[in-house]
């Protein structure tokens, strides 16, 4: 991943609602949701909630994929994992016990 699509998917994340909706998309992998289920959870209306969600595709955190006449809203994991590769790739410096804590945490999912 390159620094600015780092940048953009971090500053995607930075607002509550959209957090929200990427972690709620994230635990339904990888089936995904519609787009009226992210609203209704989000309790905003649907053009407020539509401005998030654009943000959120513009970064490439989260793809939509049309099932019949819904719109079913997918996080993108690939970048995801290429977003949180790029965070910690140079934590260890050579030193892999500074990971370690890391990976034990991430070993459940």
């Amino acid at each position: 991943m390159k620094q600015d699509s780092a940048i953009a998917a971090l500053a995607a994340l930075a607002h509550p609602t959209r957090l929200n909706a990427f972690r709620t998309l994230v635990q339904h992998e990888p089936k995904g949701l519609p787009t009226g289920a992210l609203v209704e959870a989000s309790g905003l209306t649907q053009s407020t909630f539509s401005t998030h969600l654009a943000v959120l595709a513009k970064s490439g955190l989260v793809i939509a994929e049309r099932s019949g006449r819904q719109q079913i809203q997918r996080a993108n994991i690939d970048a995801l994992r290429d977003l949180m590769t790029f965070l910690a790739k140079d934590c260890c410096q050579g030193r892999a016990e500074l990971c370690e804590p890391l990976l034990a945490d991430l070993a459940c999912c």
